[in-house]
């Protein structure tokens, strides 16, 4: 079964075509169309490659940030400006394919699930830290999405290191400390990136200061996961896990120290990369179909 898979970042798609083998064998890029032309462009992506194809696949995934519902709608994504976008039945009417639409962290969760770290793993949190911090709960298999649609908005967590502001509204969130962008933004050095704030933590203070305190935050949010989610497993994605082992080891000794009388879930770095969200988003294409 050939399917195609868009993965839509708030400036970059990533798509591929992927077969029963669930490998890639074709994979593009492209720049997010800003809006009002945001809907076609990711379209038109999906066009493309149902020609390079070959063959005209079986179905279309489709992952998007933000909240998507089970009828296939993007009730909000901030990084597109998108409200209540019933984005399935467009691409459905215009394909004449099956469209399936899922969130982009549930994408590269079912991706790790499948293909990943997470192979072989019942209960495990998918946790992707890059401009923000969102995660992914698996429970016997299976994503826990909550009453609402809104469970792993891990980001969001309060954690006890201050009050600084967050663009959702509240203060002291976990992504206001421990995502690559604020890890960058506290730093306050400008051009400096996340990557470069990690590389010089064993000899500039200031460095060192803002990721500890990201560690430390994180830290927190990890144990509060673990206790109330009990699972065997968190995988750590996006930009910041490029760190690898400076940030793994010590979050590892974290969930240690915090919770000494229990077992800690195992704490891996995730497999796919950025190739997460489009394999998952096929996964889920598949499934559907």
């Amino acid at each position: 079964m050939t399917v195609v898979a868009v993965d839509v970042g708030g400036t970059l798609m990533k798509g591929a075509v992927v077969d029963d083998d669930r490998i890639a064998r074709t994979t593009e890029d492209r720049p997010t169309p800003r809006r009002p032309d945001t809907i076609d462009g990711i379209l038109r992506f999906v066009e493309d490659l149902v020609e390079r194809a070959g063959q005209r696949p079986e179905a279309v995934g489709l992952a998007v940030p933000g909240i998507v519902d089970e009828h296939g709608v993007a009730r909000y994504s901030s990084n597109l400006g998108w409200r209540d976008v019933p984005l399935r039945d467009i691409a459905t009417a215009r394909l004449g394919l099956p469209v399936t639409l899922v969130q982009d962290v549930l994408a590269g969760g079912f991706a790790e699930r499948d293909l990943g770290a997470a192979q072989g793993v019942d209960n495990f949190v998918f946790l992707p830290i890059g401009t923000g911090v969102a995660g992914a709960v698996f429970v016997d298999g299976r994503p826990y999405r909550g009453a609402d649609g809104l469970a792993g908005e891990i980001g969001h967590m309060p954690v006890p290191l201050g009050d600084e502001p967050c663009t959702c509204g509240q203060r002291g969130c976990l992504e206001t400390y421990a995502s690559a962008a604020a890890l960058a933004r506290r730093y306050g050095e400008p051009g400096a990136t996340a990557a470069d704030v990690v590389a010089r933590t064993p000899h500039d203070p200031a460095a060192r200061r803002v990721f500890d305190e990201a560690l430390a935050a994180l830290g927190h949010a990890l144990t509060a996961c673990t206790m109330l989610l009990d699972p065997s497993l968190v995988v750590i994605g996006g930009g910041l896990a490029e760190a690898g082992e400076r940030l793994l080891a010590p979050l590892r000794e974290q969930l240690r120290s915090r919770i000494a009388w229990r077992q800690p879930p195992k704490v891996v770095r995730a497999a796919l990369g950025a190739s997460a969200g489009r394999l998952g988003a096929a996964i889920c294409a598949r499934s559907a179909s």
